[in-house]
């Protein structure tokens, strides 16, 4: 898989730079009566309204400073490209309850050409949330809210802005095409519980450039649906790592395909690019086409694993195994520490077994030593320095 720019990646950038001739009005949430220390909820969604029927390029500021804002739910089609500039720090209630069991906190739908921009951060205030995300352990869990929500939306960017301490994901992004997050940040301790990063389902071509995640679950996520996805000069950790999946374990389930993972350091993570899938469960699409390339591990306990019986805290049984068809995956150029002496663990299903899997010049060491290879249903091609599956 080469980095080329696609069409609608250059559509993207040419509307951009076409619109930006033009200067954007300028929509400054005080003309709302959102001002600093205040609640901008009703600011914001006034603003929104303004831009959305603007028929010329609109930009809404939130200067500097600190404000206060409930769930927001804003939506398109609106008739011109629209940029949120953030400026200031945007936070949530502490106390979960205060979002009436918003899904996300701030969510963004049905929008063409979207940006997101400044150096402002958005604070979820997750704390007292995260020892409720026991869902694997506990049936009466509560979900709340995740910080972002990108509902269909196309041709947009988010750049440089932080996702802090979110009360659960801080980013979910659900049948969006041509979105790019570059310069994204993510901020919250390794001990918030199921706090992924960013999470992908249902969308094509998204790009995550240059961006910093720590966290306490997943760094990225990788869910159903998701084709042509780079992830591209990424800083991991803490968190668990680069994950596709889990997968399999619902039959409406569709396929993972064209996938690039190049130029990115996992650092203390619990994983580092990992692909999962249920046993005993309905899904069959299959994963395919994934490159993983140019990858620093430092001090990861897993770093490279595909586990096809992953069943977390014995939701199910391991006897029938994962329907789930994983083939063409390359790990290539792959260097750094491993904190397992099995540096390689390639767990494959029993009755569709792994093909087409590469490992190329995969130096990794633990305690000074090569790591080794373990594999199950699964003969991978080996070349360079890369260790070979045990007999």
């Amino acid at each position: 898989m080469t980095m080329k720019l696609n069409i609608a990646t250059i559509t993207l950038f040419l509307l951009l730079a076409i619109f930006g001739i033009a200067q954007s009005t300028i929509i400054n949430i005080n003309k709302f009566g959102g001002k600093p220390n205040t609640d901008i909820t009703q600011a914001f969604t006034s603003a929104w309204k303004v831009a959305c029927v603007s028929t010329t390029p609109s930009k809404i500021l939130i200067p500097r400073g600190t404000y206060r804002m409930n769930e927001i739910d804003v939506k398109g089609p609106c008739k011109a490209p629209i940029e949120v500039q953030v400026d200031g720090t945007i936070q949530a209630p502490a106390d979960p309850n205060a979002l009436h069991d918003a899904y996300q906190w701030v969510k963004f739908g049905y929008v063409d050409f979207l940006t997101i921009s400044g150096k402002g951060t958005f604070d979820g205030q997750g704390a007292r949330s995260w020892k409720e995300n026991d869902c694997g352990t506990n049936k009466n869990c509560k979900r709340r809210s995740m910080n972002f929500g990108f509902n269909f939306i196309k041709h947009s960017i988010i750049r440089d802005i932080t996702s802090k301490d979110s009360k659960n994901f801080h980013v979910n992004v659900l049948g969006c095409t041509n979105v790019t997050f570059d310069g994204f940040i993510v901020s919250a301790p390794g001990n918030s519980i199921n706090t992924d990063g960013i999470h992908l389902g249902r969308s094509t071509d998204v790009k995550i450039l240059n961006t910093n995640i720590a966290t306490g679950d997943d760094c990225i996520s990788i869910g159903d649906g998701s084709r042509q996805i780079t992830i591209q000069n990424v800083n991991c950790g803490p968190g668990h790592g680069i994950s596709v999946g889990s997968l399999g374990k619902y039959v409406n389930e569709e396929s993972v395909e064209h996938l690039l993972v190049k130029n990115c350091t996992l650092t203390n993570t619990d994983n580092g690019i990992r692909i999962k899938t249920w046993p005993s469960a309905p899904g069959t699409s299959p994963i395919t086409d994934m490159h993983v390339e140019d990858i620093t591990m430092v001090n990861v306990l897993n770093p490279i694993i595909i586990d096809q019986e992953y069943c977390p805290w014995n939701q199910c049984s391991k006897q029938i195994p994962s329907k789930i068809k994983i083939s063409k995956i390359v790990f290539k150029n792959i260097k750094g520490t491993s904190k397992s002496k099995e540096g390689v663990t390639l767990v494959c299903s029993r009755g569709v077994p792994c093909e087409g899997v590469q490992l190329i010049d995969v130096a990794l060491t633990f305690n000074g030593a090569p790591t080794v290879a373990k594999c199950s249903n699964v003969r991978p091609i080996v070349s360079g320095k890369a260790p070979v599956c045990a007999a």
